[in-house]
């Protein structure tokens, strides 16, 4: 999982107040907000408070809140409510829950494609976006009129097949390279599709993977298929990554994976998920440690105690690593970058 969404929580200085709530009714609200702030405390800022309150006692969904110095820094949905309502005040904002509920979303595109264009949906960089992408639209489909112009007829159809190919190639090509997908899910028309990969440049060749179902006027059968080559990815991602940190021997443990993080090596941290015991950190992204008295010879004046896996979350974001959450391995590992 890129960690990218959560960065801004670290351009801001805490401590945070982290609320995690279920679906309100207008008769819940009152009451859940008072339990929200009991469990934030004494210490919470009352600037925050008034924040939090306003929002809470507005939001009907579930979400996960993260406010600091009277501002709501981010809000995420969560698809299904917290399996108990969380408050916490603290350091670091305390992510694990929603990373945790979020799952290792790839950014991937999602073609129908067919002789009239493609309906290309974008997941990664923000909320899913849909393009319709027509270029053409007559002639489309062949006919068995016969006489001398059968031939010229036919030769203007593929002509138009192959424009609409093209448009639709040049539409996933941009957005590959903007939002970094990992994958191309193609459905489809089975000509379409092969005419769609002809016209797709190396970067986005390389990852399609073809669809068995699916059409513009009927995406039930589809979205299961698409679900099930994401869910194969990952697995087979995940199974890639912990490849990598065995044959490298790579750090293991949180004052080695600690270390790495802080040199920069880290390409994807391996978590078993909630890492509740407590480390020491300082006001930097990577100023974390198992010893307070290291931070202490790296020039933090006052080390503050943090949850292990909070701390864990800000270094990997803030140096540009992945997070995986898997029980393959014992305690956290690191995939090294070089």
């Amino acid at each position: 999982m890129r960690l990218d969404f959560i960065r801004p929580l670290y351009e801001r200085r805490g401590p945070y107040a982290s609320v995690y709530t279920g679906a309100l009714t207008e008769r819940d609200r009152e009451s859940r907000w008072h339990a929200v702030r009991d469990r934030l405390g004494a210490a919470a800022d009352p600037h925050t408070l008034r924040v939090l309150e306003s929002h809470v006692r507005r939001a009907g969904a579930g979400e996960a809140v993260f406010a600091t110095h009277g501002d709501v820094v981010l809000a995420e949905p969560l698809a299904e409510p917290p399996p108990s309502e969380l408050a916490v005040w603290s350091p670091l904002p305390h992510v694990t829950p929603l990373l945790l509920a979020r799952g290792e979303n790839v950014p991937h595109l999602r073609v129908i494609v067919d002789h009239a264009g493609a309906e290309v949906t974008v997941f990664g960089g923000g909320s899913p976006r849909t393009a319709v992408v027509e270029a053409q639209d007559w002639p489309l489909q062949k006919t068995a009129q016969g006489g001398w112009s059968q031939r010229r007829y036919e030769s203007a159809v593929e002509e138009t097949w192959e424009k609409n190919a093209a448009a639709v190639a040049k539409e996933v090509d941009e957005q590959v390279r903007r939002i970094g997908a990992e994958l191309v899910l193609v459905a489809g028309e089975p000509r379409s599709r092969a005419m769609l990969t002809d016209h797709l440049g190396t970067k986005a060749s390389d990852r399609v993977v073809m669809v068995e179902h699916g059409s513009r006027s009927g995406h039930g059968s589809f979205e299961r298929d698409v679900e099930e080559a994401l869910d194969a990815w990952l697995e087979e991602r995940r199974a890639e990554l912990i490849d990598r940190h065995r044959e490298a021997s790579g750090p293991t443990g949180l004052a080695q994976v600690f270390h790495a993080l802080r040199e920069g090596r880290v390409h994807a941290v391996l978590s078993p998920g909630q890492l509740p015991q407590e480390v020491w950190i300082g006001e930097g992204g990577t100023q974390v440690s198992t010893d307070a008295g290291e931070l202490r010879l790296w020039g933090v004046e006052e080390p503050v105690r943090e949850r292990a896996d909070s701390a864990l979350a800000r270094a990997a974001a803030m140096t540009d690593a992945e997070l995986w959450f898997t029980d393959k391995v014992p305690g956290v590992a690191a995939v090294i970058r070089y």
